[in-house]
């Protein structure tokens, strides 16, 4: 019969603890991803910012020097990322490709210039930047005119600045809810065993004598839950890194390596200041009121 019920109190410490680490690992997760999000915010935006092209459209007089060492000068600037030179027959032969139909056997000659792309890195890609870089270009002779999307951009700059915000709200919110919820499941552990902690205060052990396996328990726990939460976040990182490569998610290896000791720490540390407030709670509390 008591070996029985043994089996029964030990089935039901390793379903208490479990149930502990499940929840810890789910807030550690959640709050990992958010994190990861709010990491990778600028690049997400950069990468959006440096699709945008600003068009060098060339005069027809233009000459191959002129063109070669414009190219030149473009690969070299501080602001650009990318160039790609269009020829007026690509031009016309992706034009076509587009309608379905060559327009030039209706007009009998190629109206389309021949121009360059230039896709600039994420800093410069501000209206103000742009308007200077495009003024430049367009002052040379043989350039006719230089077009990119204001609107758009301007419209990007502040949406990214608006998500950046929420996310950071977002960002304390969670990481507020993950506290009170890891504290509630370290409560709920800790009040099951309200007995254990008064039956050892009233035998005269001391208050620190009490927190102490308490409070080592509870960090294991945190520090078990912890790994759970990282292996989660490490599948899901490989996974979109997979899906989207030109964010290169696993190329910063140092803010991946923050974010993964950050997540251990915090599994450790919440659980351990909720382990000491919660048995400080059960140990000035009343015989009496242990039952309510």
């Amino acid at each position: 019969m008591t070996t029985s019920f043994e089996r029964y109190q030990k089935r039901r410490l390793i379903s208490s603890y479990f149930s502990v680490i499940i929840s810890i690992s789910l807030v550690l997760f959640l709050l990992g991803i958010l994190g990861l999000l709010v990491l990778n915010t600028k690049k997400v935006a950069d990468h959006f910012k440096e699709q945008i092209a600003l068009t060098v459209y060339l005069k027809d007089n233009a000459k191959d020097v002129e063109i070669e060492q414009l190219k030149k000068s473009l690969a070299m600037a501080d602001y650009t990322k990318s160039t790609n030179y269009v020829s007026k027959e690509q031009a016309a032969e992706q034009h076509s490709e587009d309608i379905g139909e060559d327009f030039m056997d209706f007009l009998g000659y190629n109206p389309l210039q021949n121009s360059i792309d230039i896709f600039m890195n994420a800093d410069y890609v501000s209206s103000k930047q742009v308007d200077s870089i495009a003024s430049g270009l367009a002052e040379k002779n043989f350039v006719d005119d230089v077009v990119y999307d204001k609107p758009l951009i301007s419209l990007l700059n502040e949406n990214v600045r608006k998500i950046s915000l929420w996310v950071l709200v977002a960002s304390a919110l969670f990481t507020f809810i993950a506290v009170l919820l890891i504290n509630s499941s370290i409560r709920l552990s800790v009040y099951s065993k309200r007995f254990t902690i008064k039956t050892m205060q009233m035998v005269g052990a001391t208050k620190g004598f009490i927190r102490k396996p308490f409070i080592w328990q509870s960090m294991k726990l945190g520090l078990v839950g912890s790994i759970v939460a990282i292996i989660g976040m490490a599948g899901v990182l490989y996974y979109l890194n997979d899906s989207f490569r030109e964010l290169d998610l696993l190329g910063d290896v140092k803010m991946l390596t923050v974010l993964f000791v950050g997540i251990l720490v915090a599994g450790i540390v919440i659980t351990w200041i909720s382990t000491y407030f919660a048995t400080s709670r059960f140990l000035n509390l009343q015989t009496d009121e242990l039952y309510y």
